[in-house]
């Protein structure tokens, strides 16, 4: 995949945030220990000074993963047995819950507090993968609102190189389930942004690679679809453009029962009336919160 889709972590060292982890990690005067970095964007991990700090088992790592989530606010032990558990807590989810708290205490120091009616993790300057991709995007998308594209692309290439493969790997099928999806909606629409302004930028030949990959892993995303479309045309390929679009329409109808939405159909029309407006721009998408 195209190291900018969000899987991978750059294309070289300003985009590589491995690197920059290290440099964080190391002593900063004074004794002062090293922070701690959490990583839920792929793997569930703990790294401090420049190593990685052992979280066995997806029961531990699930109740990390939750507090973390939770951005220092309170969990409640109903939620974390939730996502541990299912609808099938044992009957002593309290005292494991405790128990899996006191891992986190022993393995790396959390700050880990009580607080009625359940626990909250305090990062006490820590590093969070999540953070750090929600702050890149939102500075990405405030270049982009100021017309500065070539800015914006590369914040939101950064943002993006802050994930090492689908979120919340190794945690229980249970917090997987309710907070993947709200995750990777998020990854896929600054992903679908960052392409908007390669494409205002001219790179759709750098960009139809990435987008015939993923329009075959998310065939009823449109707007992945409509880029490409849009893409397939720049590079003189109108006959893969309609292709594209008589293939999305057809999986819409048969999946789903309904037809195109309004900015597949706009990108359709405009092939077929051979818009000039369509090589020249392409509309930025902001991704809506989520």
């Amino acid at each position: 995949m195209n190291t900018r889709s969000g899987f991978d972590t750059g294309s070289g060292p300003a985009l590589d945030p491995r690197a920059e982890a290290v440099r964080s990690t190391r002593h900063t005067g004074h004794g002062a220990p090293p922070v701690a970095q959490y990583r839920i964007l792929g793997p569930v991990e703990v790294h401090r000074g420049g190593g990685e700090i052992p979280v066995d088992g997806a029961k531990p790592k699930t109740v990390l993963a939750a507090l973390l989530l939770a951005g220092e606010r309170t969990v409640p032990v109903h939620q974390l047995t939730d996502h541990l558990w299912g609808e099938s807590p044992p009957a002593t989810h309290r005292a494991q819950v405790h128990t899996y708290v006191s891992r986190l205490r022993r393995a790396f120091g959390a700050r880990v507090e009580r607080s009625a009616p359940g626990y909250r993790l305090m990062l006490d300057g820590a590093r969070l993968d999540l953070a750090e991709f929600d702050a890149l995007a939102a500075a990405g998308r405030a270049a982009a609102d100021a017309g500065r594209a070539d800015e914006a692309s590369t914040l939101l290439g950064r943002a993006l190189a802050q994930w090492r493969g689908p979120a919340l790997s190794g945690v229980t099928d249970h917090l997987a389930a309710v907070a993947g999806p709200r995750l990777e909606e998020t990854r896929l629409a600054v992903l679908e942004q960052r392409i908007a302004l390669d494409l205002d930028l001219g790179r759709h030949a750098l960009a139809l690679p990435e987008l015939t990959a993923l329009v075959r892993a998310h065939p009823l995303r449109e707007g992945f679809r409509a880029q490409l479309m849009t893409t397939h045309y720049r590079c003189d390929r109108q006959a893969d453009a309609l292709a594209a679009y008589h293939e999305g329409r057809q999986l819409l109808v048969e999946e789903l029962g309904v037809e195109p939405g309004a900015e597949l159909r706009r990108v359709h029309e405009a092939i077929l009336a051979a818009d000039p407006a369509l090589r020249t721009g392409s509309r930025t998408i902001h991704p809506t919160p989520v």
